[in-house]
């Protein structure tokens, strides 16, 4: 398949899947210009169809991960707020004991109790999936503008 490419194909290859970085300008730009450009010419360029299945479905597969940690974080995020409501710790009749110059920290005296754990973990992977997107993007502009097919990790095959 890398043998007969045209520069038009790799070109066009590339664009495809640097067009997912339009998700930072458009809503769901990650979706629909790829979408376009792959539908307007997939049945000319068979490359440019493998990449384009390659595109959509890596960010087909990083919306139903980001959709599974935020359906994990849930019941973290609804365990928080009788925390937040606790009026013993939050009213203003404890104000004055918020602005004394002590700066003792215990963990016992944590304020916000064990729920940040969950937070940090969801947000971490949240943050994994961020990067990984940008990097394994960069990376299949860069080999598909030079002809190399590329295959996303952790990729679902949503578009056969």
């Amino acid at each position: 398949m890398t043998d007969t490419l045209s520069k038009h194909e790799k070109n066009l290859s590339a664009l495809l899947h640097a067009s997912t970085f339009s998700k930072f300008f458009i809503p769901f730009g990650n979706f629909i210009l790829p979408l376009i450009l792959w539908a307007a010419n997939k049945n000319d360029y068979k490359y440019v169809d493998y990449n384009g299945k390659q595109a959509l479905n890596f960010q087909l597969s990083l919306l139903l991960y980001s959709i599974i940690i935020g359906i994990i974080s849930v019941p973290f995020f609804v365990g928080l707020f009788p925390n937040l409501l606790d009026f013993g710790n939050f009213s203003f009749g404890n104000l004055n004991h918020f602005n004394t110059m002590n700066f003792h920290f215990d963990s016992n005296d944590f304020r916000f109790g064990s729920w940040l754990i969950p937070f940090g973990i969801t947000g971490l992977l949240s943050g994994v999936l961020f990067v990984l997107n940008i990097v394994y993007t960069i990376l299949a502009v860069i080999k598909t503008n030079e002809g190399q097919p590329f295959s996303y990790p952790l990729t679902i095959k949503f578009i056969k």
